[in-house]
């Protein structure tokens, strides 16, 4: 068993260096059971876990206290992009579930409601970005737009090839409003999305889960995996870079998510905010009442 004075070492506090995705990087080459940056095994990645869910919690409430009565302005924005079975609603409940609820505002993406089809395919997106001082959290997202119409040809080519640029400057412009952006690429391999979908058809409390469209979706991984790396390419930049998320082992990916915000929200700085009233006084006041 490792000590806990060991465990920090087991685990880089700069994930970015190892899963942002760079130039020449090859969806087809991605190793989906590795653990980038961390050294240890399952059972150290468990014990590390609830201090590292401590910390987030921490920076998480610091985020939102800061946004209550001042002008900070600044939010966090997590966008979870995989095909089905990678993790994103694990990530959600195992990650994101650790911190304050009042301060995370979640949205899914799935299929475009009428009303939203009515509109530009960002018009669901605006509608849905986190207020100041809370951290959002997209399951699917923008990038359906390119990836899942792309692979349907929902729309003609000049009409999706145009998006890549128009995200592009949606997200530069949500970053200098002040929203920090931590995109994560959720990369399955499809023998393992294979046991996760059959584990679904073993157990009925996973029924529900279970959407036989995605056996379909399987057979399309060729497809999938172009608009991936086309997406990768286009639209990883140095404002809102993307990090390829191996998820074979939940586990990792789970903790490398969290490094991920963590990482993001101690790029903010953030201490706690001052009083803005006499706190002698008013402790003198309670001790009267």
């Amino acid at each position: 068993m490792t000590s806990p004075a060991d465990l920090p070492k087991l685990w880089t506090h700069e994930p970015h260096e190892y899963l942002v995705f760079r130039d020449g990087d090859k969806v087809a080459n991605i190793d989906t059971s590795a653990t980038p940056g961390f050294k240890g095994k399952k059972s150290d990645a468990a014990e590390l876990q609830p201090e590292r869910n401590e910390r987030f919690a921490q920076l998480q409430e610091m985020l939102y206290a800061n946004s209550r009565g001042t002008d900070d302005t600044r939010s966090v924005l997590l966008v979870l992009q995989g095909m089905d079975t990678a993790g994103k609603g694990g990530i959600v409940k195992h990650v994101v579930g650790a911190a304050n609820p009042q301060g995370i505002r979640y949205t899914g993406f799935g299929v475009p409601t009428e009303e939203e089809r009515k509109h530009a395919y960002l018009w669901r997106i605006r509608r849905a970005l986190p207020p100041a001082g809370h951290i959002g959290v997209f399951d699917r997202s923008h990038f359906e737009d390119v990836l899942v119409v792309r692979v349907h040809n929902i729309v003609p080519p000049e009409v999706w090839g145009r998006r890549y640029d128009e995200i592009n400057r949606f997200e530069r412009k949500l970053v200098e409003d002040g929203t920090t952006i931590i995109k994560a690429a959720m990369f399955v391999s499809l023998d393992e999305q294979k046991a996760r979908l059959s584990e679904r058809l073993d157990r009925p409390d996973k029924y529900w889960k279970y959407n036989p469209a995605d056996v379909d979706e399987r057979l399309r991984w060729p497809a999938y995996q172009e608009a991936y790396q086309a997406m990768l390419e286009r639209t990883s930049t140095d404002y809102a870079p993307w990090h390829v998320i191996p998820c074979d082992r939940k586990w990792y990916s789970r903790l490398a998510i969290l490094e991920l915000l963590i990482e993001a929200l101690e790029g903010l700085n953030l201490s706690w905010p001052p009083a803005d009233f006499d706190v002698k006084a008013e402790k003198k006041r309670l001790a009267n009442a």
